[in-house]
């Protein structure tokens, strides 16, 4: 061999695959890292905005609980007076079966057939009547919704209706706890919530609602997270 000759020994090329292996597996795990921190973060992000879709929802609802119309006093005209008893007790937790029930006003003209419907002339009479009515010449009408939120085998469903419960829906999936208290005040002439529990022993004094909803990620890239929220029943504010 000519002793002149250049070229790659065996230990010179074992070298260069050695150190080309260590740079492929940095870039791999950067990628591998960056994949992560990218599903992680899609996770969280996508709890989150579940967490505020559900939590956002009921807060719109909870402060219109207790709003029928422009008048205190309604007359009954429903099909088995089932305005009455859900009038007197607008909202409610079954702690039991983690149930929140909510009568509430309709907001705006997309909400679908309400359950109630309140005709009124704002100065002498209201009546509510079952599912849509429309008013007559100088009066208004005020769509009432009964609303049931429940949670049941890691799921936050909603129905409406006057069922015991309604038809219920999946309006959440992946929630790993749901819990409701309630910020009662001291007096019926007190505006303000003095002390908060689950089990309010009259529902009339209640002035706020905690919510606590706990969603998980099923494919556990993050960590469970508890969001919670007041909402302030504005009818009985004033």
């Amino acid at each position: 061999m000519n002793r002149h000759s250049r070229g790659f020994g065996l230990i010179e090329l074992m070298i260069a695959l050695v150190l080309s292996l260590i740079v492929i597996l940095g870039v791999v795990q950067i990628f591998i890292a960056a994949k992560n921190t990218y599903v992680s973060q899609n996770a969280a992000a996508v709890m989150q905005e579940d967490a505020r879709f559900a939590l956002s929802k009921m807060v719109q609802e909870i402060r219109m609980v207790g709003m029928f119309g422009c008048l205190a006093t309604v007359i009954d005209a429903s099909t088995d007076n089932s305005f009455a008893a859900s009038q007197t007790t607008p909202i409610r937790w079954d702690n039991a079966n983690r149930r929140l029930t909510l009568v509430t006003a309709d907001i705006g003209s997309g909400g679908g057939v309400p359950t109630w419907t309140v005709v009124s002339d704002c100065r002498t009479s209201a009546t509510a009547y079952s599912n849509a009515r429309a008013p007559a010449t100088g009066q208004l009408a005020f769509p009432i919704r009964r609303l049931v939120y429940s949670f049941n085998n890691n799921q936050l469903l909603l129905g409406s209706g006057t069922g015991n419960p309604p038809t219920l829906s999946v309006l959440v999936d992946n929630v790993r706890a749901f819990d409701v208290t309630f910020g009662v005040a001291g007096s019926a002439t007190d505006i303000a919530a003095s002390s908060y529990t689950g089990n309010p022993a009259d529902p009339a004094l209640i002035r706020s609602v905690r919510l606590s909803l706990t969603l998980f990620d099923p494919r556990n890239t993050v960590r469970e997270q508890t969001f919670n929220v007041v909402a302030a029943l504005r009818n009985r504010l004033l």
